[in-house]
């Protein structure tokens, strides 16, 4: 069944309206008429199924009738990722998504060569990977931050765990057992992290270096491969 987010409130009766780019999806793409179903969220009043009761051309209108899931919230992992080159940062932002992250924190380190983003692209595909996923949440986007930046203000009630292309951390599955949440992974530029801010994170007692193995991979790559193995020694896959 369609599923899509809404920014309305959700309960019994409620009207919805969805924009006119997801009117056009339902209407003409998926040509639904009056009383066909869908399925709605918001990301916090659950998951409701909502019935078409009005198709114009101007838009449509929905009918929120029965709440289908009680809202949950994944595990609390935040990933935060060196701006690389678009198309890239467009998968990473999507496969969080798919694979649980709150959040994505886009980052700013030494060696980055890109510093401008179109957010409202990145929230696009975080909502519509949400939407195919079956998660009750879209991850928040946030505004791109020097790294340095980041490491002063952090919580260190969060775990940062750094994916170290140095080739002396500990193997990830074996270094992220027990760490569960709330956590953060750290993802590097295109050319790795610059020798001071790899000295300066291996210092902070809150950060946990871990190796993705003997090869370099991509951004792209390390990123779904930090959050797969996060999630299957702590995380939500257990």
């Amino acid at each position: 069944m369609i599923r899509l987010f809404v920014p309305q409130p959700l309960s019994k009766d409620a009207g919805i309206a969805p924009t006119q780019e997801q009117s056009r999806y339902l209407v003409q793409v998926m040509r639904l008429g009056v009383g066909d179903e869908i399925l709605v969220f918001n990301g916090t009043d659950g998951e409701w199924r909502a019935s078409l009761v009005d198709a114009g051309k101007r838009g449509c209108l929905l009918k929120a009738e029965e709440q289908t899931r009680a809202q949950t919230t994944p595990p609390d992992l935040e990933l935060i990722v060196a701006m690389v080159k678009r198309g890239r940062v467009e998968t990473i932002v999507e496969k969080a998504a798919e694979l649980g992250a709150r959040r994505v924190r886009l980052t700013i380190t030494r060696r980055t060569n890109v510093d401008y983003m179109k957010l409202a692209r990145l929230d696009a595909i975080a909502m519509e990977a949400a939407e195919q996923t079956g998660r009750l949440d879209v991850p928040a986007i946030l505004d791109p931050e020097k790294l340095d930046k980041i490491l002063d203000g952090w919580d260190e009630s969060r775990r940062l765990v750094f994916c170290d292309e140095g080739g002396d951390a500990r193997p990830a599955i074996e270094a992220l057992a027990g760490t569960g949440a709330p956590a953060a992974i750290l993802i590097g530029p295109e050319g790795g992290f610059a020798p001071e801010e790899r000295e300066r994170l291996r210092s902070l007692p809150f950060v946990t270096p871990i190796s993705l193995g003997p090869r370099i991979l991509r951004a792209d790559t390390a990123a779904i491969s930090a959050m797969t193995l996060w999630q299957a020694a702590a995380g939500d896959w257990k």
